[in-house]
Parts: C-alpha cells; structure tokens; sequence
C-alpha cells in the first residue's frame, strides 16, 4: 500500500532542462517545489573520464534501460506493434537533467511561420495546400508573444551565436559571441556565398566563453573536444540543467529533489489531479505525494503515456480524428549529402557538438512553394561535432558493408569526407500518433507507449528536394564525387536518426483540438502542466530544445499566474473546461 506524504504546493515529473527551469522559477518565487527524478543524481564530477566511445556513445550508458519500460513501434494501424529491444532511432535520456546532459547544443528559435503555419499557409497557397490528411494547425500563440522567453533561456544558457539573416527577428544579441571558425566552417560560408545563399554561425550551448548567467551560475569556455552528443561535459562548458537551472533551484529554500523516484500515475478525480503515484527504485516503496498543481516535465513519450494511463485528456482516435492525447506526434527527416575529397584532408576528428555553420534559405517559407507539392524545409548545415573512430565510417555507396575494401575506404575517407545535412521539418498526418499499446506491459504492469508512425509523401518531397540543395552545396564546396541521401520506403526505429520528438500533448487555441493552452495548462484539468516539446503541433526545420526552453519559461509564468489568482484560469485561456 502507497504511503501518503504531506501535500506540496508543486511537483513535477522530470528534472532536465523543463523540471529544471520550472523548479528555478517557481522555487525563486518562493512556491515550494519537489523535482521527482527516476534516475540517478549526476554532476559535471561524474564526466571526468568520460571520453569512452564505446561505454556512453555505443552502450548508451546515459540512456534509459529498455528491460523495465520501452516503448512499442509499427508503421501502420493495421499492423501489431512489437516492442523497442535496443535504442535506435532516438536516444531517451534518464537521471538527472535528463536529455539535457547528453544533448549537442544547437539551440535554434523556430520561425514565426511555424507558430501560425495553418494560417500562414491557407493565405498564401490557399487551404488545404497538403490535403486532408494532414493535421496541420496553429500553436495558439504568436512569435512575437514567444520572443521575450527564447531570450530568457538564451540568456540562461549563455548561447553563443551570430545573426541568422534569414532566421527569426531578435530583439537582442546572442549572450556570447560565436564559436570559432575553423577550414571546414569557412568552406561551407564561402560555397554557400557563391550560390547567394545567407550562411551564419550556429547558436551553440558548447561557449564560446565563460559566462556567468543572470542567477550567478558559470558555465565555462568549451575546449572543444569532439565529445559532446551521448557525453556529459567534463569540463561544465556544455549548456546543461545541470549546470544553470538545477543549482539554481537547488540554491533556494525552497526546492526538494528526490531522485531514483519513478511516477507510475497521476491521481486523478476526474476534475483535478490531487498528486503522482510513484516509487523509490532504491526501496521499492510506493508513495503518493499530493499536490496542487502537478507540472509533467519528463519527456515526450512519457508526458503523454502518464496523461494515457491515468485516463487525464481525451486520447485521440485516427479514425473518428476526435481526441487530443498523442494527436500530431511528429519526429524529423534528414536529408543531405555527402561529398568525398580524393586528395584534401580535414581535422574532422576534432569539434563540439555544435560547431558549425548554416543556412536557412530552405527553411520554412523562406522559398516560394506555389510549384512544390510540400510545404516548409529545414536548415542546412555543416557541423563539426568530432568524428570519433568507432562510429564513424562513411565511404561511398558502392562500398562493401565488411572485408578487406571496406577497411580500405573507412581509412581513406576517414577525413577526407564532408556532410552537408538538413534537418527537415515534419508535418502532422492523421496515421501518425501515440497511443497505448493493448499487449506489452512496463515491470510495474502499465501499458507501454505505442507508436504509429511512418513517413509521408510530404515528407519524401521535402526530402528530395532538401538532398538537393545540400548536394549543390557539397559540390561547391570542391567536393570529388558527391551522393545525395535517399529516404528509405518506411521509417525504420533501429538505426539513430535524432532524438527530435514531438508532440502527443499538443499546444493550441481550442480545447476541441489542442490539448494545452498557449501556457501548456491543460484544457481539461486546470492544476496540471504539461511541459516539454510534446506540446510542439508540428516539428519544425530545426533542433528543438531552443523553442522548448522558451515554452518552460512560458508556462513557469503561467504557473505564477495561476497561483496568484488563487487557482481561477490562467489569463489568455479562450475557452472553459472542455464538457
């Protein structure tokens, strides 16, 4: 039987970057917090030899263990899904500060096309530009009420960057100057200049500097090292939570972190939810810690699984389109390509997460769609994030996968190989969702997560069309031989791709189609927040951490909001409890 713990004023589920600004937030305003963390504590201490290939970027030693909860996968509703054995696709981080630790930095705004991109679209191509299927829809808020909160978290992470000319307005620089650049930058800058094309640095949590944020915590210049993406940072130069808003938390009166703590469920009395469910994995106690207001903090899947199996919110059914929780779940593609140098070499072995230069002339509507049958794009991008030995190995197409010539090819194009990369966007279609999975169970005897999800004919066109345009640039670059990427014929889970999720918990103007307000409360439950990027209504052309941070700090004011009106709905809300 759960044991019953005084009640707290807020709790949240998850302490990575959203668990970790909303307890800064709320803790400095004096509300008594409690952070409920499933794994282990970890501070920059814990990274001081952590430059082990194999142990954090093979073994996944950062990632969460697929043996007590995964989730499950199918491309299709007619087909049965089957459980997720082994990290693949994306990368699902656990312990303290979460994905947060073990992130590479690119910390983009996303455009203010993408905040209204319903609207957006049906006035310039006219409605329905990509057919009914496609869920497309505001997010309910607009780029210039959003603006102030990407600064609040750039400022924050001490972002260091330059300006993007074709990227969102600014109302203010970036807190540091770009990082360095190098040959391989340049040569991107100058090939992207001669096709009159706008290339910048790209905004980096690896410094620049050493920077001292608005709540007094240093983050230290990056020495760019080539071990950031799967690591933690040793040397505390890595944008983390764990080296801003944690300690920040940490330094009031005010917040409890309990970590090794894993919340099963929501407790729910079908109008609020007075508290989580959850248990000491060091123990095997179960408690419930009432609340309220409960803020869900953790990561996409999670924040819509908690919401799915505590019956909170309407799961939405593809079928009928009605429901909410895991509409719109949207991942990314990436397109590309690669160009071989017979005879130049580059120091690709060196680098930080992100390193690297950009263009954003392919990015939401910054082209001319009236021709194409898509919509939106993506940045394009090369990066020099340090080519670590084991996993990277890129030769050409006609090479053997094993043997004597693959050997042979792995050696010589080790640095004689450049990518130019796109992130493109992804667009909401009614076949890709989140929902609970009938069979599979986690070890507490909850339904896993399923995943529907396969790629689209919006997709495969943005693809095509973004691989060439990486493929232009890659050429002038001064490139050999060049290969533009193919997309394959269905998503496949097992290969890494990103760990740019989103959606199921999506964010809106109205309770029938959203599932939060523009200050991710719930529609539905007044007391209960859900934070994190599964409230993006689509996945736009860039990194997400950026526009999530930026909502964090949207809703930790919401939050406010809703505790000095006493509980009454928070100011902006369009609509009453949904009936």
């Amino acid at each position: 039987m759960a044991t019953e713990l005084d009640k707290v004023e807020i709790v949240t589920v998850g302490v990575g970057w959203t668990g970790g600004i909303i307890a800064a937030e709320l803790a400095k305003d004096g509300a008594q917090v409690v952070g409920l963390e499933r794994g282990k504590g970890r501070s920059t201490e814990d990274f001081q030899h952590i430059h082990d290939e194999y142990r954090y970027a093979i073994r996944y030693e950062l990632m969460q263990d697929l043996s007590r909860e995964t989730i499950t996968f199918r491309n299709h509703r007619d087909e049965r899904a089957l459980p997720m054995r082994q990290l693949g696709s994306f990368l699902l981080g656990e312990g303290l500060g979460g994905a947060g630790v073990h992130w590479n930095g690119q910390t983009w705004r996303f455009l203010p096309y993408d905040l209204e991109i319903k609207s957006k679209t049906d006035e310039r191509y006219g409605e329905n530009k990509l057919g009914e299927d496609y869920t497309l829809q505001d997010w309910g808020i607009s780029y210039d009420e959003l603006e102030p909160y990407f600064y609040q978290f750039e400022k924050t992470a001490g972002i260091s960057g330059e300006e993007n000319p074709k990227g969102a307005p600014r109302s203010n620089p970036y807190p540091t100057p770009p990082m360095k650049e190098t040959p391989i930058t340049k040569r991107f800058k100058d090939a992207a200049k001669s096709l009159n094309l706008h290339p910048f640095h790209i905004p980096s949590g690896n410094l620049s500097e050493t920077y001292e944020n608005p709540d007094g915590e240093t983050i230290n210049q990056c020495q760019y090292c080539g071990f950031c993406e799967r690591f933690g940072c040793e040397y505390g130069a890595k944008s983390t939570p764990n080296m801003t808003v944690i300690p920040t938390a940490l330094g009031t009166d005010h917040f409890e972190l309990r970590t090794h703590s894993n919340v099963t469920e929501l407790v729910y009395d079908g109008d609020t939810v007075t508290g989580v469910r959850y248990t000491d994995l060091q123990t095997g106690e179960e408690f419930i810690q009432p609340a309220d207001i409960v803020v869900l903090t953790s990561y996409v899947m999670n924040n819509a699984r908690l919401l799915l199996n505590s019956g909170v919110g309407r799961p939405y059914d593809p079928e009928t389109r009605s429901g909410v929780i895991g509409k719109n779940y949207c991942y990314q593609i990436l397109p590309g390509a690669n160009g071989f140098f017979e005879e130049e070499k580059f120091n690709t072995y060196m680098g930080a997460g992100s390193l690297g230069a950009a263009v954003d002339d392919f990015n939401g509507d910054n082209f001319d769609h009236s021709d194409v049958d898509f919509i939106h794009g993506g940045v394009a991008a090369v990066t020099q994030t340090g080519q670590r030995p084991i996993n990277n190995n890129t030769v050409p197409n006609n090479t053997p996968n094993w043997g004597k010539e693959f050997k042979s090819q792995s050696i010589k194009y080790y640095h004689r190989v450049l990518s130019v990369g796109a992130q493109g966007a992804s667009m909401p279609h009614r076949n890709n969702y989140l929902s609970l999975d009938p069979d599979y169970k986690d070890i507490y005897g909850q339904p896993l997560l399923r995943m529907t999800y396969d790629y689209t004919e919006q997709d495969r066109k943005l693809h095509d069309h973004l691989s060439k345009k990486c493929a232009e640039i890659v050429k002038e670059m001064g490139a050999d031989s060049v290969e533009p990427r193919e997309i394959s014929d269905h998503y496949n889970i097992v290969p890494y791709q990103t760990t740019h999720n989103t959606g199921g918990v999506i964010m809106g103007g109205d309770p029938e189609t959203s599932a939060v307000n523009n200050y991710l409360q719930m529609w539905d439950v007044d007391n209960l927040f859900v934070v994190g990027a599964s409230a993006f209504a689509h996945n736009g052309g860039y990194n997400p951490t950026g526009t999530v941070g930026a909502l964090a700090y949207r809703a930790a004011e919401g939050i406010k909001k809703f505790r000095e009106e006493n509980g009454q709905l928070v100011k902006g809300r369009t609509s009453s409890k949904h009936v």
